[in-house]
């Protein structure tokens, strides 16, 4: 037996590699990417436990105005004599100062994050489904006639209409028209951002249509739905995956967009948007008010699209080819 025969031969005793674990190497391969996954894990556990620690246990609490601790810089300790004691901030220090009524920075940036990280994560379910559902209708039924038109052609040219609105301006336009919610935002964001979803799975549900294996389901007389859910959604589901990586970080600019403009979540409750905007008018006082939001926001966003991009990467053939 020659030596590239044995070689060929321990080759295919090795155990295969799934598909996932591949691109989860290719994926870790990225360290920027791999790096700003776990800066986002991160951030996700502190959602969590900010969200008992200011509003089930309240054991910091973002809404107590202490007017006597105002503009207090980082890592002071609590030292008013007016203020009871119970309304003291936890371990008696302003982590991270204090805002202009006194209001302890830490809590509200903690209730901020849950609140950011909800609207964004909502937003984007929200948004996903409905893409998924568009854009698997166009793609499986696309030459199915609607009277003159198919279905294909009605669903896009709707999209195309959609897209030529300037995305903020309607969200914006339509969060003022509403009264000021949380719940209101997410929805609204979610209805207006899912047009680039429904074009790439209405994009690979063209190629999958036409491939063996839905074929073959096809002609075992599967019902279409399970062929659509069963087989076919997984298989667009990597385009899906980055859209929405990307995605989380759009809906959280947005949203602090709207909370900087005072269209957003209404005060006492806090989000990095309204944070910012309490903290313009201070910014040579108490610049710590304006610049921790400021550079959150700039941290989790870009941590999102490096995400993504690392994503993009992992799933994309051209990429794994290049490498």
């Amino acid at each position: 037996m020659s030596q590239t025969q044995a070689q060929q031969n321990a080759d295919a005793l090795k155990p295969s590699v799934g598909l996932f674990a591949e691109r989860w190497k290719t994926f870790q391969r990225n360290r920027l990417a791999y790096a700003s996954y776990q800066l986002l894990l991160i951030l996700l556990g502190i959602a969590v436990l900010g969200k008992a620690l200011t509003r089930w246990y309240v054991v910091f609490d973002p809404a107590v105005v202490r007017l006597s601790e105002k503009f207090l810089a980082p890592f002071t300790r609590f030292t008013s004599d007016i203020t009871p004691k119970a309304d003291a901030p936890a371990f008696g220090i302003y982590l991270l100062g204090t805002d202009e009524l006194g209001r302890d920075l830490f809590a509200r940036m903690l209730e901020g994050t849950s609140v950011s990280l909800t609207v964004g994560l909502v937003a984007v379910s929200i948004s996903v489904t409905l893409g998924i559902f568009f854009g698997g209708l166009a793609g499986f039924y696309g030459k199915t006639r609607l009277g003159f038109i198919t279905i294909d052609t009605l669903i896009m040219r709707f999209v195309d209409i959609m897209l030529c609105f300037p995305a903020f301006f309607l969200i914006l336009t339509v969060v003022a028209l509403l009264p000021p919610s949380i719940y209101n935002i997410m929805i609204v964001i979610g209805l207006t951002s899912w047009m680039g979803t429904a074009r790439f799975v209405r994009a690979e549900f063209l190629a999958l249509r036409e491939q063996d294996f839905v074929l073959a389901a096809k002609s075992q007389a599967i019902p279409e739905w399970r062929i659509i859910f069963i087989h076919m959604v997984p298989n667009a589901i990597a385009p899906v995956l980055v859209s929405a990586t990307i995605g989380v970080a759009t809906a959280i600019l947005i949203e602090s967009s709207l909370s900087f403009l005072g269209f957003g979540v209404q005060p006492p409750d806090a989000t990095w948007g309204n944070i910012l905007a309490d903290g313009k008018q201070f910014i040579f006082d108490a610049p710590w008010i304006t610049f921790i939001p400021g550079f959150t926001i700039l941290f989790v966003v870009l941590a999102f699209n490096l995400c993504g991009e690392g994503l993009r990467e992992a799933f994309d053939p051209k990429f794994r080819e290049g490498n």
